[in-house]
């Protein structure tokens, strides 16, 4: 028999401590080519926030659960599933049916294979941060040894995976933040100067961080009024890659400005390329493995909080008091 499991699930839409219920429920066996993963830990994203508020670009009804990557261990497959029992494994389960819960039953196609040397909370985050920044770097904007680099939002989850890997492909870094905590966290992960939001003139800090040539690459996942200061530091031939908006403000592309300057922004949402180019995801992930498996990469986990603190660690999110992620351990995770 299998032992009762619990979901958090969204039964009205609002705030997290609005929207979120603990249920009891039943663990779904697995079909053909699906396993069930007892959940060992669960990475939050700020699109958790959206999901909870009715805001995001999925939009399923209630009840439902939210999140969007976990780690854990196989311990039920149905045939032809791509797993093993015993196997540990990174999670991207699709809504309605998120992350949230102590048990997962998805598809093989939701299923990443780990290093069972790679601890469980490494696991649960290694996904969504790292894949949107490693995607954004090196398939659309083409990072090279050499460039500099902008990220803004730099200590936060896409944030730091960008640092690390801008880093780690040879790119000089300019980290944006807010506050000395952050700035020192971002230059403990390798960038290689820092603009402090808290500090004035942001057009100013950014034109004197990147120099005369510009920024080679911009990656925005803040948007809001720092946009129009971004896209006016990009070189020549330069690529900004639109990311998030956790702002709340959508910057707005002058299309004239794109013209004379040469620059080129392109846009990425990461779950479309599960449904239009899943192998690149999965090439991006045994690279992913490969660089934390060689010490170049090292996920920076701001607070584990027990599987019953979701609101608490949703809230820490909305207050931007977090410097890397915050990650839910599940009873026996």
């Amino acid at each position: 028999m299998r032992a009762p499991s619990r979901s958090w699930r969204v039964h009205r839409l609002g705030t997290p401590a609005e929207a979120l219920r603990l249920d009891g429920v039943e663990a779904r066996p697995p079909g053909p080519g699906e396993a069930r993963v007892a959940v060992g830990a669960i990475g939050l994203n700020f699109p958790d926030l959206l999901v909870c508020a009715g805001r995001y670009q999925e939009r399923p009804e209630p009840p439902f659960s939210p999140g969007f990557e976990a780690a854990g261990t196989v311990v039920e497959v149905g045939p032809g599933a791509p797993v093993a029992v015993g196997q540990q494994v990174t999670v991207v389960p699709e809504l309605p049916d998120g992350a949230f819960q102590e048990t997962l039953t998805a598809p093989g196609d939701q299923l990443y294979p780990v290093p069972a040397s790679m601890p469980v909370t490494v696991a649960a985050v290694l996904h969504v941060a790292y894949q949107t920044a490693h995607v954004a770097l090196h398939h659309r904007a083409r990072l090279r040894a050499g460039d500099t680099l902008v990220v803004t939002g730099a200590a936060g989850g896409v944030g730091m995976a960008a640092v690390q890997l801008g880093r780690a492909a040879g790119a000089r870094v300019v980290a944006v933040v807010t506050g000395a905590a952050k700035a020192a966290a971002c230059l403990a992960w390798g960038a290689d100067v820092v603009v402090d939001l808290e500090q004035d003139g942001l057009l100013g800090q950014l034109r004197a961080a990147v120099g005369p040539g510009g920024a080679d690459v911009v990656v925005d996942n803040v948007g809001g009024g720092a946009f129009d200061d971004l896209r006016r530091v990009v070189a020549f031939e330069g690529r900004l890659v639109v990311v998030g908006f956790t702002a709340g403000g959508i910057g707005t592309v002058a299309a004239n400005h794109v013209l004379l300057r040469n620059y080129s922004v392109v846009g990425l949402h990461l779950a479309r390329y599960r449904r239009e180019d899943p192998e690149l995801l999965r090439r991006v992930h045994a690279e992913l493995v490969g660089l934390w498996e060689r010490g170049v990469i090292e996920p920076a986990i701001h607070r584990i909080l027990p599987f019953e603190e979701a609101v608490d660690g949703l809230a820490m999110i909305a207050r931007r008091q977090t410097i890397g992620r915050v990650v839910l351990a599940p009873p026996g995770g």
